[in-house]
């Protein structure tokens, strides 16, 4: 006996409610919450009690089948990919609307086909008609690529195609636009998305080729639906950038077969996404030297180095609540890092407006940046400009104290390559201070151990 169950969920974190509520008490989203129906079988309850099969347990130590992993052709997105596409692998990638995903997704998947015939690709839009689709290509110059492209949505009709298909990739782009027939929500819904993402992600495990899954973004930059549908995949690639700049990142929040927090940087073009060699030398290219409240942060994104440009200023504020304003990092450490100033160093921001900016478009995440930041704050304030040829990395304490960071010297590496003869740097300790003397970057490193002696540099 088949039994209807109606339930409440919330469309944006995937909780569930016996009744309708205006507020989700799980994310803190209003008018989320959308009644779905679930089919049950009535005879659950005693299916449960059939006995299963004893599973065979193996020692840790043992053959592993080895995967050669596919060469899309762009040397980002394999760097980002760890390597290149693993077989069987499921790959989710989200972003905003019109930043570009679409666009990279159909460069792989033709640049894949162009590589060898015998890679098989599938790209399925369900947000667009096959005519739209054959725009972008012929904008692109893929229009004579080897791809298989259909415009579908019902996911029982696309299983069965692939169960009789030879693919090697296949593109779904959204998943938040497919349904199944058996779930009975539109298609979006948080059942919706859970169950066709457990069709799809179950046949390519088995049919061992690589999937890639477009997901929708809410408002706060999370990718829209169920929580679980990014413990259900592999990789989660997040494709970041500004609408008014034309660097576009592709970073790397999750990946079983590589690293986290890598990043490849592409450039938007007339003919699509084009990846970026040195993005260093890209992001420095507009900056202007011997300005106050400029100054240049060697960070890590995953395992490259990347030289950028913090941009602060400082102005009198007309208001008694002097504003904060940043762009491209964390406003809360700023907030920190203006409290630490006053507080070691004597210097009052109190009647001042604060802007931080990270050119270029860039997000930095790495505490290390914090030194790079209180070194144009200061600038800024003081209206003396740092020495163009010089790089800074670090990350602050409550206390004043500057912290040693990781890969001193893959910083200083990259900084050299680019021209930079100077560097003020934390504190070298352990293994980095052994290699710091081995290796000779002709470039001059001052260690501060306090913030207090940033004052220094501008008396």
């Amino acid at each position: 006996m088949v039994k209807k169950t109606t339930m409440f969920v919330c469309q944006n974190c995937g909780a569930s409610y016996h009744k309708w509520q205006g507020k989700c008490d799980t994310c803190g989203e209003w008018n989320t919450i959308v009644e779905e129906v679930s089919v049950t079988d009535g005879f659950s309850k005693i299916n449960t009690k059939k006995e299963g099969r004893v599973i065979d347990f193996v020692p840790l130590k043992g053959t592993m089948q080895t995967y050669s992993r596919l060469q899309t052709g762009i040397a980002e997105i394999d760097r980002v990919t760890g390597g290149g596409l693993v077989p069987g692998s499921v790959i989710l990638v989200g972003g905003d609307p019109g930043i570009g995903k679409s666009t990279l997704l159909l460069q792989v998947c033709a640049g894949l086909s162009v590589c060898d015939e015998k890679y098989e690709c599938y790209y399925i839009s369900g947000e667009e008609a096959i005519d739209q689709v054959r725009i972008r290509a012929n904008r692109l110059g893929l229009a004579e690529s080897p791809v298989n492209l259909a415009s579908a949505t019902d996911v029982r009709n696309i299983v069965t195609t692939l169960e009789k298909a030879n693919a090697k990739v296949v593109i779904i782009d959204s998943i938040q636009t497919m349904y199944l027939d058996e779930v009975e929500s539109t298609p979006g819904s948080v059942g919706q998305v859970r169950a066709c993402a457990y069709e799809l992600i179950k046949l390519a495990k088995r049919k061992g080729f690589v999937l890639f899954l477009v997901g929708h973004v809410t408002k706060q930059g999370e990718i829209a639906g169920p929580r679980v549908l990014e413990h259900m995949v592999d990789t989660v690639l997040y494709f970041e950038g500004e609408r008014g700049h034309h660097f576009r990142i592709l970073r790397a929040v999750k990946n079983r077969y590589g690293a986290t927090d890598e990043i490849g940087v592409f450039e938007m073009q007339d003919k699509g996404l084009v990846e970026v060699e040195n993005p260093s030398a890209l992001f420095l290219a507009e900056r202007q030297g011997n300005i106050s409240g400029s100054c240049v942060f060697a960070g890590i994104e995953g395992s490259r180095p990347l030289l950028v440009e913090i941009q602060a200023l400082v102005s009198p504020s007309g208001y008694s609540t002097p504003k904060r304003a940043v762009v491209g990092w964390d406003s809360n450490r700023l907030s920190m890092i203006l409290a630490v100033l006053e507080a070691r160093c004597s210097m009052n921001f109190s009647a001042h407006d604060v802007y931080l900016n990270v050119a270029g478009g860039l997000k930095i995440n790495e505490p290390a940046a914090d030194l790079a930041v209180a070194m144009a704050v200061i600038s800024s304030l003081t209206k003396k400009p740092l020495p163009a040829d010089m790089v800074v990395f670090g990350e602050i304490g409550l206390s004043g104290e500057v912290r040693s960071v990781t890969q001193t010297n893959l910083r200083l590496k990259e900084a050299h390559k680019l021209g930079f003869v100077s560097a003020i740097i934390p504190p070298v300790f352990g293994k980095d201070k052994k290699d710091k003397g081995n290796k000779n970057y002709d470039i001059s490193c001052y260690e501060i151990g306090h913030v207090q002696r940033l004052i220094n540099w501008f008396s």
